[in-house]
């Protein structure tokens, strides 16, 4: 059953089925077809999150057990809607005392049943599995192990001795286990077990054998046959070693006719694999065409340009943003996956081996040749392709460029070669390749995500999984292009505007993209503020980077709350990388930002900023409106994140993941505004399907006169008519809507969300459509 909509909610122990259950009736008045879960499958105890799976064969019993998700099932059904799970088949948590599977390897070694389950080089460990667990080295930590019968204990966690070794004096016992406690820091350059990206505590685990998959899955198979849930968010599928052959396999266990779709972030125009047997992707795609249309590509050039002279930034660190993402890449894959790509390094030499045509390449050139193609893969994860254009020749000219030796410059076709498949398919040859694409997902998202992002900030509304903030702006000619693509190729994958992972929700962007349109205002409001201040004690930042960011996070935020924007600031500072970090924090700087943070933002200045915030409030309300219209009746299913059916205004995790209150009517204000809009359009939905679903059409309407570039408009099925008002600042300063007109279909026309109006067909002037609200949503009089 292909869902209208869904609605996202984060699950955890302190808010399970139950509670879920709880929420049903509110949200099939909004007019929602689907509850969207979290992780549901046994964690780690006491996870947030639930992507810490320890047991695949449980549904966790913190969130009420595999009963209470049955029951909320029922709860669902009864209110005519259903379940989509969100599952993750790329890793588990390495904590051995709650994973069994793990468990078992690290008692019985590489001959253990469950060895196959994860992506472990023994021969690297020599024979062993580094756990980088300590707090310091071994030898600091060693008084503080201790054994009772056969488990070792450090701290709270508890490791499985191998038979014969219990009595042991503890030197001889640690070195006679198949595993090796070690320092933490020890993970960055000798782990020898695949990870999800950078977190240790994550083991990656093989879902291409088959008996792993079928082990891993038979719960979610079951639940899902069962008719207890109708559809599956695949987390991650770019990390597993062949996605697509895992995702047919996922359908083929399902049955066929399971809605699936898979969090792949695409980049700039790429396409999603058209074998891939899903309905789609999550929908950051989307998210980037719906936002870079309220973004002024002129205003956002004049933010990068005062961006960089108010920070002084060098190009690589902020000042550029090509230049800022590729020095991020280079970093990560040196310092951050040294141990990947030592990985890398080591299946490159067992594939030259297996290969007489490919020997007698030095390691360290191999090692070059996959760090500096790496750095220069385009997208997320390149894909077995004949063309090479996920890894083009232009990026092995750069690659080679990087060699002072031109004749040891042939590595690098040699690992191109091998990362595409060109050279053959020999088992040696697959593995490096399934291994680089891994790499590479986990490079872009590590350099990009969570480092580029934080340090090149002219707009940070832009700064979103699947954004360009270098060219953030999209036109309504490229949005109806990107819509039209979705009708005909995928109309049920999913779309989105805030999610779990997205470093600001939709409205906080709405905000800050105003920001796009006069950034002449927001130069006198940096100014101003920052001399406001720095007259408080504690009010001058640690430096203008922090600044700029923390300012805007204060102006698309509007919440004085010092303790959720020093959260925020302060991930996005170690983050960067640039003054702290994470593993190497500096105390004083991060001092310096909380002290910032409660005398500016948080401080008196805080009065300044919300007179800024109302002066921009009716284009606030023009981008809200309009980018939750467009998410909800574009091509695909929308995912509607818990709360931001009204006013939601959250930053990154932790605090977009903050509990939510359902039920009750909402203030008045913007808030009850959007829930109206979202509830008309949601309702629409799921009482008229057809004119939504795989069958369903997508037609641009094109505006006619001077205002024409701030409406983008569009009709589905004959039936529906979208509208919404783009860029409003900008074209109030140019004096409105003067004459332009917007062509309906045949036919009368109502509008959903204030009904008492209505128009004919032919032109209408936008003035007159947009009389009372930005936006309009019109059902065609008549219609079934």
């Amino acid at each position: 059953m292909t869902p209208t909509s869904t609605y996202r909610l984060q699950l955890q122990p302190g808010f399970p089925f139950s509670a879920a259950a709880a929420a049903v009736p509110h949200l099939a008045a909004l007019g929602v077809s689907h509850l969207h879960l979290s992780p549901v499958l046994e964690a780690v105890p006491g996870s947030t999150h639930g992507y810490d799976v320890v047991d695949h064969s449980r549904v966790r019993e913190e969130l009420g057990g595999e009963a209470g998700l049955r029951e909320l099932s029922r709860t669902a059904r009864e209110h005519g809607m259903g379940l989509v799970l969100d599952i993750v088949p790329n890793h588990m948590a390495a904590v051995p005392r709650h994973n069994r599977a793990l468990w078992e390897v690290l008692r019985d070694g590489p001959g253990s049943s469950y060895a196959r389950w994860f992506d472990i080089d023994w021969e690297a460990g020599g024979g062993r599995l580094l756990l980088p667990v300590l707090a310091g080295r071994v030898g600091e930590e060693m008084d503080k192990m201790y054994v009772e019968g056969d488990v070792l204990h450090y701290g709270e966690q508890r490791f499985p001795l191998r038979d014969g070794t219990a009595d042991l004096p503890i030197a001889e016992l640690l070195d006679a286990q198949w595993y090796r406690l070690g320092w933490w820091r020890l993970a960055r350059t000798e782990l020898t077990y695949r990870r999800f990206f950078t977190v240790s505590e994550l083991i990656g685990v093989r879902v291409e054998d088959p008996g792993v998959f079928d082990a891993t899955h038979k719960k979610i198979v079951e639940l899902v046959r069962d008719g207890v849930v109708d559809g599956l968010r695949v987390d991650h599928p770019d990390g597993v070693a062949d996605p697509e052959g895992y995702l047919r396999r996922l359908d083929e266990a399902t049955g066929g006719d399971c809605w699936i779709v898979v969090e792949k972030i695409l980049t700039g125009d790429e396409r999603l694999p058209a074998g891939w047997a899903v309905a789609g992707t999550t929908g950051y795609d989307a998210l980037r065409r719906v936002d870079g249309l309220f973004t002024d590509p002129a205003g956002a050039a004049v933010l990068a340009a005062d961006h960089r002279q108010f920070t002084e930034a060098a190009e690589e660190l902020g000042g550029r943003w090509d230049a800022t993402a590729r020095h991020a890449a280079h970093e990560v894959v040196t310092h951050e996956l040294a141990a990947e790509t030592a990985a890398l390094v080591r299946l490159a030499e067992r594939a030259c081996a297996a290969d007489p045509r490919l020997r007698d390449h030095a390691p360290w050139a191999l090692g070059m040749a996959i760090r500096e193609l790496l750095v220069r893969v385009p997208v997320y994860r390149p894909y077995k392709i004949a063309d090479g254009a996920a890894l083009p020749e232009e990026a092995a000219l750069e690659a080679k460029e990087a060699f002072t030796v031109p004749e040891e410059a042939a590595a690098v076709d040699v690992i191109r070669g091998l990362a595409l498949g060109l050279l053959g398919t020999e088992p040696e040859h697959e593995a490096f390749r399934a291994r680089f694409a891994q790499t590479a997902s986990a490079l872009r998202a590590k350099s990009v995500e969570d480092k580029a992002f934080y340090r090149y900030s002219p707009l940070i509304s832009a700064n979103e999984v699947g954004g360009d903030p270098g060219d953030p702006a999209v036109g309504p000619e490229a949005f109806h292009a990107y819509c039209a693509r979705l009708a005909a190729d995928w109309p049920t994958t999913g779309t989105v505007l805030t999610t779990h992972d997205t470093k600001r929700s939709a409205d906080v962007r709405a905000r800050i993209a105003v920001l796009s349109e006069c950034p002449e205002r927001w130069a006198h409001f940096l100014a101003q503020i920052t001399e406001e201040a720095e007259s408080v004690a504690g009010g001058t930042a640690p430096d203008p980077q922090v600044a700029w960011t923390a300012w805007q996070t204060a102006v698309g935020f509007g919440v004085p709350d010092a303790g959720r924007l020093e959260t925020a600031l302060l991930k996005a500072a170690r983050e960067a990388g640039l003054r702290t970090s994470w593993t190497e924090p500096d105390a004083a700087y991060e001092k310096a930002v909380s002290a910032f943070v409660d005398a500016g933002p948080a401080g008196p200045p805080q009065h300044s900023v919300a007179r800024f915030v109302h002066e921009l409030d009716p284009y606030v309300r023009a981008n809200v409106l309009g980018a939750a219209l467009l998410h909800l009746t574009m091509p695909g299913v929308p995912d509607v994140y818990q709360g931001s059916e009204r006013e939601f205004l959250a930053l990154v995790d932790p605090d977009n993941r903050r509990p939510v209150e359902f039920g009750g009517p909402p203030s008045p204000g913007p808030g009850a505004e959007k829930e109206a809009l979202t509830t008309a359009a949601l309702r629409l939905r799921r009482d008229a399907p057809e004119l939504f679903g795989a069958a369903a059409t997508y037609t641009p309407l094109l505006p006619h006169g001077p205002a024409a570039d701030h409406c983008v408009a569009f009709c589905r099925s004959g039936e529906v008519v979208t509208a919404v008002t783009r860029l409003p600042l900008r074209l109030a300063r140019a004096g409105g809507w003067a004459d332009t007109e917007l062509p309906l279909p045949a036919g009368r026309w109502t509008d959903l969300l204030a009904p008492e109006r209505d128009f004919a067909s032919g032109p209408v002037r936008l003035a007159d459509l947009f009389a009372t609200r930005p936006v309009a949503l019109l059902r065609r009089r008549g219609a079934a």
